[in-house]
């Protein structure tokens, strides 16, 4: 493995070794065509290391070793409380390696360490733990149709799973999947997204700890266009679960109709935040930055739109504004005192930036930001000024479009009625928020307004996204649920069974 790892220091003086093969079978191994990923470090823009990127014929391999591990009574005839132990054992692998790999999230994604070791980990090896304790509880039922016959229903797995992750949480994505896949007895190919290849190897390195048979879970990193198409359209592969863009959503389902592929989808967001003339404005003014502001605004759930009752509208964005100057500190994510750093990537960053030049040129009005911010270090680095647009139209890019990036528009709306209306107007449907002391009217809008997940009074991305409540979007934001029992829904096939007791010809 001397020539598929490399010794690594990382800016905070951590020492490790960086795994840079593909995992299949439990082993380390080259990419077919020695094609390589360049990690980038975001903070000062240099080359952290190269991994080995996939390719279809390294998918193929992966495939079917997946396939084979699946068929293996090791792992198909493994007692479901066996496998609860191997993902609890992994779940506590997590924990004792968290310092190292909250490192490699903030090195390699731009995410404050203080938020990747103590939310994103503490998530991954929760959510882990969780789903240990469903695999033996994971069962069929007996339906009574009569005396005359024996009906019941087996829960059985889907097969081999492919399974495609986002770059803003990589283990944490990796995790939403992992567990209920696993807890069902599915085999699994994961590709991770090319943005952010490093952690997830490392992680690679704990299930085969953990004791996980050989070709339970591959994981490989791979551009998308070429590993992960080869997953959505391959023959051998039963489901594909995605989390990324809406586009590539609709990429995804096209390819995986080769096959009628089982899919789980979770898309992109605009999330609407409304804030009515008799919440809590403290509240929801901190409430409303941490959702839009966080992981630097790269949140598939980002309240990036918030919606304030006119006659507060003034008062809010003024208190909003301050918020953001006191709390969105912007710097190296290794520093303690930072709550913003760098966008993922320089396309991401590029992007970010496009969206204030089309803010402006559609006429609204740039209340705070709307630059690069240029000082940290010696001035490189993907960072953007956190950034608040007023005086929006529904008609405008910035307010029908995903930015995902530290930025937000602030409308106002006179009644419950139009701010309905607003709320419902986009193409997504992931999340939604209300501050609101009026609890009646909370509830009823909650009905009403187009989301997989509506809050109330409170909007934090990690602890408003819970492990045990299902997670999904409506519209253009996904298709099914993960999280909670919901997600085991996603990894099992229901067979029925009928027994013949008593109709004889």
């Amino acid at each position: 493995m001397s020539d598929l790892s490399i010794e690594l220091t990382a800016p905070n003086g951590r020492k490790y070794t960086q795994p840079t093969g593909l995992f299949i079978n439990n082993e380390w191994v080259a990419g077919s065509k020695g094609n390589k990923i360049t990690s980038i470090n975001p903070t000062d823009e240099s080359e952290i290391t190269q991994v080995h990127a996939a390719e279809p014929e390294d998918v193929d391999k992966a495939v079917e070793a997946a396939r084979a591990a699946f068929n293996n009574p090791t792992w198909r005839d493994m007692a479901p409380s066996e496998r609860g132990d191997l993902m609890y054992k992994l779940s506590q692998l997590v924990v004792q390696n968290k310092e190292v790999l909250a490192t490699i999230e903030t090195w390699d994604n731009g995410k404050p360490y203080s938020v990747a070791l103590n939310e994103d980990l503490a998530e991954v090896s929760g959510c882990l733990k969780y789903y240990a304790g469903y695999a033996d509880k994971v069962h069929g039922q007996v339906i009574d149709t009569g005396p005359a016959k024996l009906a019941y229903t087996i829960r059985e797995p889907l097969g081999v799973c492919g399974q495609i992750i986002p770059w803003n949480y990589p283990l944490g994505m990796a995790a939403w999947k992992l567990g209920p896949a696993l807890a069902c007895g599915n085999t699994i190919v994961m590709k991770a997204a090319e943005q952010t290849p490093l952690s997830i190897l490392v992680f690679a390195n704990l299930i085969k700890e953990a004791g996980f048979p050989p070709g339970v879970v591959n994981i490989l990193n791979g551009h998308g266009k070429v590993a992960g198409a080869a997953i959505a359209q391959h023959l051998g592969i039963d489901k594909v679960a995605f989390t990324g863009s809406t586009a590539t959503g609709r990429e995804i389902m096209k390819m995986a109709s080769v096959n009628l592929k089982n899919i789980t989808l979770e898309t992109g967001g605009k999330s609407p935040l409304i804030v009515f003339d008799d919440a809590d404005m403290d509240q929801a003014v901190k409430w409303s930055h941490i959702g839009i502001m966080s992981n630097m605004g790269q949140i598939c759930t980002a309240t990036s739109r918030i919606l304030v009752q006119e006659g507060i509208y003034d008062n809010f964005i003024e208190a909003f504004k301050k918020q953001v100057a006191s709390t969105s500190k912007v710097g190296d994510p290794f520093a303690e005192e930072t709550f913003q750093g760098p966008q993922v990537t320089k396309a991401q960053y590029e992007k970010v930036l496009s969206y204030i030049e089309a803010g402006k040129s559609e006429g609204a009005t740039l209340a705070m930001g709307g630059e690069a911010y240029k000082n940290v270090g010696e001035g490189k680095g993907f960072f953007v000024s956190p950034t608040v647009f007023t005086n929006v139209k529904p008609s405008m890019r910035i307010f029908r479009e995903e930015v995902f990036g530290p930025f937000v528009v602030i409308l106002s709306f006179k009644d419950e009625e139009e701010a309905l209306q607003k709320a419902n107007d986009t193409t997504y449907g992931l999340g939604a928020a209300i501050f609101t002391k009026d609890i009646v009217r909370a509830h009823k809008l909650a009905r009403k307004i187009e989301a997989g997940t509506l809050w109330i009074n409170s909007r934090k991305p990690g602890q408003d996204s819970d492990f045990r409540i299902p997670f999904g979007g409506v519209k253009q934001s996904g298709i099914g649920r993960e999280l909670g029992e919901a997600g085991l829904e996603a990894y099992t096939n229901k067979k029925a069974v009928h027994v013949n007791l008593g109709t004889w010809l």
